[in-house]
């Protein structure tokens, strides 16, 4: 008998419940690093230095309900914003999805493994610094793979 096709090749973002659109998350924690943007080409430049409340091991938000209260600028996701997220790593679950892609191999949803994303090298897992550590963003800048 058939497997029924995952909730995320058969729904659109904007139909997925709250429980399926979480998690989606794979908990990689790219989207929580500071970027700047070049003024004069828009290009979008990465450090690896991360938001004060991510749990840098664990690659979770510390504070994830009280995250926007806490940290003004931090960006909610939903169905309608992440279409438009040019900064978001092209493996992130929201915007592969965005894009009609599928999800990779090692999200947890496929692999059934949540640390997959940390042992396929996708996580920020040991490559970064808290922004309550760091000081010029500019010496921090990485060439990651995003």
């Amino acid at each position: 008998m058939n497997e029924p096709a995952p909730f995320w090749k058969t729904k659109q973002l904007a139909e997925m419940s709250r429980t399926e659109w979480e998690s989606l998350c794979d908990g990689c924690a790219r989207c929580c690093l500071h970027k700047l943007e070049d003024e004069d080409t828009g290009e979008i430049l990465q450090t690896n230095v991360c938001c004060r409340l991510l749990d840098t091991q664990g690659c979770g938000c510390t504070k994830y309900m009280e995250r926007q209260r806490l940290v003004p600028d931090c960006l909610v996701l939903t169905p309608e914003n992440v279409v438009g997220l040019n900064w978001m790593p092209r493996t992130c679950a929201y915007r592969l999805l965005s894009e009609g892609k599928d999800l990779e191999w090692w999200h947890p949803l496929v692999s059934g493994d949540p640390d997959s994303v940390h042992k396929a090298g996708i996580s920020v897992r040991g490559k970064v610094v808290s922004e309550r550590e760091a000081d010029d963003l500019f010496q921090h800048l990485v060439d990651w793979e995003l």
